[in-house]
């Protein structure tokens, strides 16, 4: 139901049909995808022409960050999306482990948080202006959508990275992988798997200055500005943009 949905709307607004049990399609004019270099995987086949790695796409917010939490261990921002936090059991182990810790904690609660029970080291909401929180902490513990990988990233910020679903696991795996984060699994690590892997990460100055320079390098470039210049060309050439990624 899905797929003939959103192949209806494709039809009604001009462009092909989806190939069957697909939900996408690769233009000749072109592609766009949201994904750092040092992240991408290396192709054994290579993408159509058009494509282009945008490698950062990171939305802008006027709304602030928490309050400050007291304190003076490291910053930690725990957001699993939207779906993973409403996981009230996942969530709240993880809360009541990092809550034994001196460090302070920003959870991103979702839709179940008026469930979910807070630590004394912590500040949450429902939903927070994660782009605002980002530039603030020292380590994000994440369900590894694409987003707040890419925007951890994009800000130079380590991951802990407990995949549930979808594109999750693949990222989860890359960032482990290519070494700017720690994959889990978010059902059976323990807390001292959890609490090591904090440790090791924030204790790692050589990751810290890695990921100082690729957040230097995708701050310079940001794929928004890129996105529009490409769409820009697109329109007034009505030709095929070869692609770079």
């Amino acid at each position: 139901d899905l797929h003939r949905d959103f192949d209806s709307f494709l039809r009604d607004h001009g462009a092909p049909a989806l190939p069957e049990t697909e939900f996408m399609y690769q233009s000749p004019f072109i592609g766009l995808y949201n994904y750092p270099a040092e992240l991408d995987y290396p192709r054994s086949v290579g993408l159509t022409a058009s494509w282009h790695r945008l490698e950062s796409c990171v939305r802008s917010t006027d709304d602030p960050a928490p309050e400050a939490i007291p304190g003076d261990g490291a910053l930690i921002y725990l957001s699993l999306g939207s779906l993973g936090s409403a996981d009230v059991g996942l969530m709240q182990r993880l809360i009541d482990i990092l809550g034994k810790t001196n460090h302070r904690v920003i959870v991103s609660m979702g839709p179940q948080h008026r469930d979910i029970r807070l630590a004394g080291n912590m500040r949450g909401a429902e939903f927070l202006p994660q782009t605002s929180i980002l530039p603030m902490v020292d380590l994000v513990i994440t369900h590894g959508g694409n987003n707040t990988v890419t925007e951890s990233l994009y800000f130079g910020k380590p991951m802990i990275v407990l995949p549930l679903f979808w594109d999750q696991p693949d990222n989860a795996q890359r960032v482990q992988e290519t070494g700017f984060g720690i994959r889990l699994d978010p059902y059976r690590c323990g807390e001292r798997a959890l609490l090591d892997s904090v440790s090791r990460l924030l204790a790692d100055e050589a990751l810290r200055a890695r990921l100082g320079g690729l957040s230097a390098r995708l701050q310079a470039s940001p794929g928004t500005i890129e996105a529009a210049g490409l769409i820009e060309r697109l329109a007034k050439s009505r030709l095929p943009l070869a692609g770079r990624t």
